[in-house]
């Protein structure tokens, strides 16, 4: 299954301070084969994440979870995603930066 987490700002600052720790943890579940694609909005209002787990409430686990999310510094809404078509791999160095 595919969860989509769409993670808004809510604090520049602490967004700043807790990035580096957001980002070593979504490189850790991607080894974890957890992550399937993430990166930030060109906008600069938030990012996404799509975590492939077994189940809603893993993802959800997962996302509350993360640095960002944890320290208030983004706000978290999770979505079930359903591709209408197989999901390709993504090619290395095409995926954001979290």
């Amino acid at each position: 299954m595919f969860v989509v987490a769409v993670l808004r700002m809510r604090d520049p600052d602490l967004n700043a301070r807790h990035r580096p720790a957001h980002l070593e943890y979504l490189a850790e579940l991607r080894r974890e084969g957890k992550v399937w694609a993430s990166g930030p909005f060109p906008d600069g209002q938030g990012g996404m994440v799509i975590y492939r787990t077994p189940d809603l409430e893993t993802a959800r686990a997962l996302a509350e979870a993360d640095p960002l999310v944890r320290t208030g510094a983004r706000h978290l809404d999770l979505y079930r995603w359903q591709p209408f078509a197989p999901v390709p791999a993504i090619a290395e160095g095409e995926e954001g930066t979290g």
